[in-house]
């Protein structure tokens, strides 16, 4: 992939990033106060796929990669980012245990976190193929 398309993706991510805080802004000023934590945890999985749909999207339609397989190469490093983020941020600075955040991979205790490293993997191939066949 050109240096200047991995560029414009970083700085997709930056924006999912800054929706994603966002998103966690609003559960915990509004809805978060009104339900219990799992189902603010759940609302907020799903109302960030769609946010995180709407900037992948976006970028996707903005800067298409090169190729299907550097579809697939961005979103498995936009994963790769989120995942080192969540872990490394609220690890080290946040300070929660490594438990804590494995705890969100749950999906038997009805923790979905996952569902977004998920589509924030397939989007791009997705909206890639969208935009080819559309």
């Amino acid at each position: 992939m050109p240096l200047h398309f991995i560029v414009k993706m970083f700085a997709a991510w930056c924006a999912m990033l800054l929706v994603s805080v966002a998103n966690g802004g609003l559960r915990e000023l509004t809805y978060g106060r009104h339900v219990d934590e799992l189902t603010a945890h759940q609302l907020s999985t799903a109302t960030g796929i769609v946010l995180l749909g709407l900037v992948m999207r976006a970028a996707i339609s903005r800067w298409p990669p090169p190729s299907r397989r550097s579809a697939v190469l961005l979103g498995a490093g936009w994963a790769a980012l989120t995942v080192a983020f969540e872990f490394l941020f609220f690890h080290f600075v946040a300070g929660h245990s490594w438990l804590a955040l494995l705890d969100n991979y749950n999906i038997g205790a009805g923790r979905i976190w996952v569902f977004v490293v998920l589509w924030v993997a397939i989007a791009p191939s997705l909206f890639f193929r969208c935009r080819r066949s559309g």
